[in-house]
């Protein structure tokens, strides 16, 4: 996963995290604007996501962070 990628997805789980506590849920989309201006960085998330690790549509917040954390 390129560092790119990796920052966004912290900062987009530690944001959701302050705004709706430690029980939010997310999709790989959330790391992405309503539109396809990045399609290849939203492949490499959906590829993480999907293939690498086969998590399910929602997951936890905290689960997305630990698993980019131990990833070094």
């Amino acid at each position: 996963m390129t560092p790119g990628l990796k920052t966004k997805i912290l900062e987009v789980c530690n944001q959701k995290l302050q705004q709706k506590g430690p029980n939010v849920g997310l999709s790989f989309y959330a790391f992405f604007k309503n539109k396809n201006d990045q399609p290849e960085l939203l492949m490499e998330a959906a590829t993480w996501w999907i293939q690498t690790h086969q998590l399910n549509h929602f997951e936890k917040a905290t689960k997305i962070i630990e698993l980019i954390e131990t990833q070094a």
